[in-house]
């Protein structure tokens, strides 16, 4: 391919692991924050002498993106680990996403730390295609046990008046993102999936976004509902739930709320049936070293998919292009952490 091919081609959307040692939450089930994380440093190749601190620089961020005009480019997220809010970079990345035609795509915790939600909402709003906010529990008690340090009341008060900027924006006929929820599915919160859907709808939330919980530590193995017939019941019980109250519960505008990755699995354990991967060759991760990863699932963000290069040193269309990640698109499923992803979903992602 040639170099202007190169460049035209690549991800619709880059996610940039900006700051992933900054949060103000110990949700239990988080990789990097958990209360049961053991600290791990990156992979020794991936050390960069000259970057003591997993801060993303502006600087990087921008010479991506400036590299990656022209291309099929189309949304940026910051972070997924981490609080994207405490990125010092965010207002930058905002502005440069308005000034270019991107979307942002944001994931935050719904605490909104520093300026609070109805000035977030002001900044994030206008240039997001999507604010999804961590949420896991329709109750105090559980979210406080899911989501360390987290306050519903306060949250609730948050997300209302996030939401109030959004519909002000929409009432003045202006553009203004699409509201989620995303919520690991989890035993400690499964009985309360449906009272998610009936709470969205009241808040004006219009999409459910549900992942299954990856156990990064095993004390948490006892919560993950796929791992025998009776968890896969109670999970197939709440699906059978949000169904019901999506039903019977609408949005302030008369639409349901929609749900994502919400579908029944075959209650006999086994191993469940994997899809292509939603990632190769559509989406790209750079790494808060600023090494190239090839997808979000550990493996991938841990070098075991293969070393692909820093944006420090080469261009992004080039390691795209690169026979090293060719080969891995082509070859997946031939490898042994591919096979076994749980983000493989036969219904997708």
């Amino acid at each position: 391919m040639d170099a202007h091919a190169a460049r035209r081609s690549g991800p619709r959307r880059i996610t940039f692991v900006t700051n992933p040692d900054d949060c103000n939450l110990a949700c239990r089930m988080c990789r990097e924050h958990s209360p049961l994380a053991s600290r791990r440093a990156p992979p020794a190749s991936w050390r960069l002498p000259h970057r003591v601190s997993r801060h993303m620089s502006t600087e990087l961020v921008e010479q991506i993106l400036r590299e990656r005009e022209g291309s099929a480019l189309a949304e940026v997220i910051p972070s997924t680990k981490g609080e994207p809010l405490l990125w010092t970079g965010l207002d930058h990345l905002a502005e440069w996403c308005a000034a270019h035609d991107l979307l942002l795509n944001v994931t935050t915790n719904g605490t909104f730390p520093g300026r609070g939600a109805t000035a977030w909402a002001e900044l994030l709003v206008p240039v997001a295609c999507d604010v999804k906010i961590s949420w896991n529990a329709a109750t105090a008690a559980t979210a406080a046990e899911i989501m360390g340090g987290l306050c519903l009341d306060r949250a609730l008060e948050d997300v209302r008046a996030f939401v109030r900027v959004r519909d002000a924006r929409r009432a003045a006929g202006a553009r203004a993102c699409r509201v989620s929820f995303q919520v690991t599915a989890q035993e400690a919160n499964v009985v309360e999936l449906a009272a998610l859907v009936r709470l969205a709808a009241e808040l004006g939330v219009e999409r459910i976004k549900v992942n299954q919980l990856q156990i990064h530590h095993r004390q948490l193995a006892g919560q993950d509902l796929r791992r025998d017939t009776a968890s896969r019941a109670r999970w197939n019980e709440a699906v059978r739930g949000m169904r019901a109250a999506v039903g019977e519960h609408r949005l302030p505008s008369g639409d349901p709320v929609l749900l994502q990755n919400v579908e029944a699995w075959p209650e006999a354990f086994g191993e469940p049936a994997r899809g292509p991967c939603p990632f190769l060759d559509r989406e790209a991760w750079v790494t808060a070293e600023g090494r190239f990863a090839p997808c979000p699932a550990p493996a991938g963000q841990d070098g075991l998919l293969g070393d692909f290069g820093s944006l420090h040193d080469r261009p992004f269309g080039e390691i795209w292009e690169s026979a090293g990640y060719r080969a891995l698109v082509d070859g997946y499923e031939r490898h042994a952490e591919c096979r076994r992803c749980p983000m493989r979903r036969a219904g997708g992602v």
